[in-house]
């Protein structure tokens, strides 16, 4: 068996993701196969923590610009992800797997308060987490989320799933000439503006030296063949 490229990873998924072909809410065949997938991950022995947006129910950025409270729009946004994570909690566990969803918003009778040691064990253990809620605090997207999370449990990489096959220089759904990028810098990242995840979070990884792996979740078995050192996306590094 192929030793796994990473053995720690935070795998950052969108809430559309979860949509399916749906426009909005949770497709629970979509879930029933991401969470078929994460099993056959971790059955290689990568320990894995999951940070879910929350657009497939609600988009705070976009009440806000219709006049709601940012403050309010961004924590109804955080229930959201909150959602989310419980729903994939649901389909991981039928898949067999031992979980824990962990919030950054204190709601003890549905998931645990987000303690980053105790996160760590919960990995160790061999447990996949699921961090919900953001950071806890408006004004801050759940990519600025999972950057601050991968780099508090010490993951070695964030998995970025989105619909494309990696990091363009436009939107390849919008532009089929835009340029294919396999590996970028994250200043190149954040000089063109490539929307690969916000520039705080892009800047947070360039900090630390974090890789940001972005491929296409639509693909089945992309995230084990990005673990098995496969060349499949784009590859975000200093």
């Amino acid at each position: 068996m192929t030793e796994p490229a990473y053995s720690r990873i935070l795998l950052k998924l969108s809430g559309e993701v979860l949509a399916g072909p749906q426009p909005y809410g949770i497709d629970l065949q979509t879930l029933k196969g991401l969470a078929q997938e994460i099993r056959e991950v971790s059955d290689l022995g990568v320990s894995i923590a999951l940070v879910l947006g929350g657009g497939n129910n609600f988009r705070g950025l976009a009440a806000s610009a219709s006049g709601m409270d940012r403050a309010n729009a961004d924590y109804i946004g955080m229930l959201a992800t909150v959602m989310n994570c419980l729903a994939f909690q649901d389909a991981l566990d039928r898949e067999g797997l031992v979980t824990r969803v962990m919030t950054a918003l204190e709601m003890r009778e549905i998931a645990e308060p987000y303690v980053y040691r105790r996160a760590i064990r919960h990995m160790e253990k061999g447990r996949v987490i699921l961090l919900a809620g953001g950071t806890g605090n408006p004004y801050f997207t759940t990519d600025t989320a999972a950057a601050l999370r991968a780099l508090e449990i010490h993951a070695q990489v964030i998995l970025k799933a989105t619909k494309v096959d990696g990091v363009y220089s436009e939107d390849p759904e919008k532009n089929p000439s835009a340029t294919f990028y396999p590996t970028v810098s994250y200043m190149d990242v954040l000089k063109g503006n490539l929307k690969v995840m916000d520039l705080t979070a892009i800047s947070m990884c360039m900090d630390a030296k974090l890789p940001i792996h972005v491929f296409n979740i639509r693909k089945r078995g992309n995230i084990r063949r990005v673990l098995e050192g496969e060349s499949v996306g784009s590859l975000v590094k200093g």
